[in-house]
């Protein structure tokens, strides 16, 4: 069966917080009910822990790094799932059941398994 990543795009917090308790609650509820197509996932550390890296002058170049995000923006990339569904309509049934989907956006994109 094809693989799909489900992008999770919500409020830019530190989910491991007290305040967020119920929201988290809520996504391992997903998990539970998403357990049979669900081939992992994971939950990000705020936009403010991420290092962006460059490479000018192409491969071989210099690197250079910049502290946050690659953009700014209102909503951030905030964690994953990867899934393994009979296709894309499935893949976007269950994607439409994580709560980030509810007040944010997630963005389902297939997986291209090198190799396979």
């Amino acid at each position: 069966m094809p693989k799909y990543v489900a992008l999770i795009y919500s409020a830019d917090v530190d989910w491991s917080q007290p305040e967020f308790a119920e929201a988290t609650n809520d996504y391992a509820e997903f998990g539970e009910a998403a357990a049979a197509v669900l081939r992992g996932g994971q939950v990000l550390y705020p936009t403010s822990s991420a290092t962006t890296v460059r490479v000018t002058g192409g491969k071989g170049g210099d690197v250079v790094t910049t502290d946050g995000p690659y953009a700014e923006t209102k909503e951030a990339l905030t964690g994953f799932y990867v899934m393994e569904c009979a296709d894309l309509d499935e893949a976007v049934a269950v994607a439409a059941k994580i709560p980030a989907a509810w007040d944010g956006a997630v963005e389902v994109r297939p997986v291209l398994e090198f190799g396979a």
